[in-house]
């Protein structure tokens, strides 16, 4: 290798361990230009439909989420909260019906035995100092979470001023491809967040009128679970169905026959018609793809990484497809 090809390797490393020392502060960097562009979809609607300028539009957008959201919370947080509270109290009786289904309750003395061996000075006080390390990750995330925010407005107020600085930092023979992969990947990610949340949006209805229909108790609680899974791919919505027919469990064994057909139904209507509508025209995932990029990050970054890893995928799958195919591997 020549001195040049040394110099390129040993640059790459360099970056590699540099972005990793960065990673929380890329991991923010990149929230936010997710947030951005679901703040921009709306914002540009807005402005399309009118002549607003982007600041007004903006503020028009926020407002409209923050009345939107007081709202809602006013209708569905006393009754989720209620329902959060009967959840506690209805999980000793679960346990006990599961424990008859499996054969006695060897295992849930077993687990009273360990919890009172725990309930000593001595193996209180490293469980004392990880809630107290719990209660500072809670603060940093929180911080991280307004930084993100704070961040999103700035690019929403003026999107075309970081895209120039991005241009500014492309050799020039490749600033028209790199303004291309810019576009194309804020429209595959905005169609992407667009769709997976009209899709969240009705399992979560679907699912609430179902059960409340088929009078399950925590019909709300379950069906907001199963909304907020929706975006998990493959092993999300399987994962939701759980505490519905836990729930159900307790009813009669007919009534959980009946949840399972009714979350079979809108987990498959989900995944093979609504999904691939609402994705048609933007970038649509492998579910394996998905799963082993929400695996890979969650591992390296924990919840944060999980959270954010398709969207991450969404704009790599872009980037592939442009870029490593069209411009190396088809000349090649």
């Amino acid at each position: 290798m020549s001195s040049r090809s040394w110099l390129g390797l040993l640059s790459l490393i360099v970056l590699g361990l540099l972005a990793w020392e960065l990673r929380w502060v890329l991991l923010v960097l990149f929230g936010a230009v997710v947030l951005a562009v679901a703040l921009d979809v709306p914002v540009s609607w807005l402005r399309g439909v009118s002549r607003l300028n982007r600041p007004a539009a903006l503020a028009i957008v926020l407002a409209l989420i923050l009345v939107g959201g007081w709202k809602l919370s006013e209708l569905l947080l006393p009754e989720l909260l209620q329902q959060v509270n009967q959840l506690t109290q209805l999980v000793p009786t679960l346990v006990q019906r599961l424990s008859r289904l499996v054969g006695g309750f060897t295992m849930l003395e077993s687990l009273e035995q360990q919890l009172q061996a725990f309930a000593t000075w001595d193996k209180l006080q490293p469980i004392g100092a990880q809630l107290l390390g719990f209660a500072g990750g809670a603060a940093n995330g929180t911080i991280q979470l307004l930084l993100m925010v704070l961040l999103a407005v700035l690019l929403v107020l003026d999107p075309r001023s970081h895209q120039r600085l991005v241009l500014a930092a492309t050799p020039n023979s490749y600033r028209p491809q790199m303004g291309n992969l810019l576009r194309e990947c804020r429209e595959a990610l905005g169609g992407w967040l667009a769709g997976m949340t009209i899709a969240a949006s009705t399992v979560f209805v679907l699912t609430w009128a179902g059960l409340a229909a088929l009078q399950v108790p925590l019909a709300l609680l379950s069906a907001l679970v199963c909304g907020l899974l929706t975006f998990v791919p493959t092993i999300g919505p399987t994962v939701a169905s759980l505490l519905p027919l836990a729930v159900a469990l307790l009813v009669s064994p007919a009534k959980v026959l009946q949840v399972l057909l009714l979350r079979l139904a809108l987990q498959n209507g989900e995944a093979f018609l609504l999904t691939p509508l609402l994705l048609s025209r933007t970038v649509n995932l492998l579910p394996t793809v998905a799963l082993m990029a929400q695996l890979s990050l969650g591992a390296l970054l924990g919840l944060p990484g999980v959270l954010l890893a398709l969207p991450l995928v969404v704009v790599l799958q872009v980037v592939m497809e442009k870029v490593v195919v069209e411009q190396v591997m088809d000349r090649w």
